[in-house]
């Protein structure tokens, strides 16, 4: 068993890689903190997890945790890793940020997109970006990776194979999105405020366009929506074709490129969110409209799993040399 620690695990996404974690045929979660509620039982504050992990705590982080475990995960606010990565740096084997702190390559970029200097430039190149359908060679055994965000996932995955073959123009691209309330963090936003709404927030300047941006080496204009749901992304992105095309040669690409995926499904129908929850698979389409010109290019995931924690821990078993798919549901819960 690879012995495994979650700095951060009071919030969504490491209750989910908790979740996750205790179900998972190989590792085994050593500790996991949450310094607020530190001492407190993990199941006080999720009691979904009192079955998989009965009288386990939240401890209260410390470097010295680190030392003999195989991998740690850190599933912190932004700014909170790259402020411990320099000495986290000289004791962890393997560290997968759940963060945005290392996924752009360009430290230039954190100013302008995220409001300060980023505090560890010098380890950007270290990190491998933790996207395994686009970066699998890069992947098998990194020990420093940047767990990508969830609207770059969900808009990826149908983009960038229509990109690679040169079917889209490169400039341009609309990516529409919408996410449920989880994807926010745990306290922001109250039932009141989001039930019965539905709010584009981080226009024009959402801190996820230059992600999708390096992700796709392609020009992004990226408007995110907040929804009264729990979970889920769907992402809508409208591009130019390059020449001619069809809806069923643009399926075509995404099906060969996506053949051997096991968490990748080409559907003919317009994904949703729905079918996606609980799972580390993201559900993808494309259409050609030959009315407008517009090629309409889909992607639903769930924001915790394929969109964070999942994808974190198929990270980790790339790293660590184990099954990909291990430990990690393919299927969706449903209704």
């Amino acid at each position: 068993m690879a012995k495994v620690g979650i700095v951060g695990a009071s919030g969504y996404a490491g209750a989910e890689l908790l979740r996750l974690c205790a179900a998972h045929p190989e590792l085994e979660v050593a500790w996991a903190t949450g310094d607020t509620q530190a001492g407190q039982p993990i199941a006080a504050r999720y009691p979904n997890l009192a079955g998989a992990l009965p009288g386990m705590v939240f401890d209260a982080f410390s470097m010295e945790l680190v030392d003999g475990l195989d991998a740690v995960f850190l599933a912190l606010p932004h700014g909170a890793s790259g402020t411990l990565m320099a000495e986290l740096d000289q004791r962890a084997a393997v560290v997968l940020d759940l963060g945005a702190d290392f996924r752009l390559q360009d430290a230039s970029l954190y100013p302008t997109w995220y409001g300060e200097a980023h505090p560890a430039p010098e380890l950007l190149e270290r990190f491998v970006y933790g996207l395994p359908e686009l970066n699998r060679p890069a992947l098998a055994g990194a020990t420093r990776i940047a767990v990508p965000g969830c609207y770059p996932t969900s808009a990826a995955l149908p983009l960038a194979p229509l990109l690679e073959a040169e079917m889209l123009q490169p400039t341009g691209i609309i990516v529409d999105a919408a996410s449920g309330v989880s994807g926010a963090g745990r306290d922001k936003y109250p039932f009141c405020g989001t039930d019965e709404n539905f709010q584009a927030y981080g226009l024009l300047h959402h801190r996820h366009t230059p992600e999708i941006e390096q992700t796709l080496g392609a020009q992004v204009l990226f408007t995110p929506h907040l929804v009264p749901m729990n979970r889920g992304i769907l992402s809508t992105c409208y591009a130019r074709p390059v020449g001619p095309t069809s809806s069923a040669e643009l399926l075509e690409v995404l099906r060969t490129r996506y053949e051997q995926e096991p968490f990748v499904v080409v559907t003919e129908e317009p994904p949703s969110t729905k079918a996606t929850t609980g799972s580390n698979s993201c559900h993808v389409t494309v259409r050609f409209d030959e009315r407008t010109g517009y090629v309409v290019a889909l992607g639903a995931l769930d924001n915790l799993v394929k969109g964070a924690a999942g994808q974190a821990i198929q990270c980790a078993n790339l790293a660590l040399g184990l099954e990909e798919t291990a430990g990690l549901p393919i299927s969706g819960i449903y209704p």
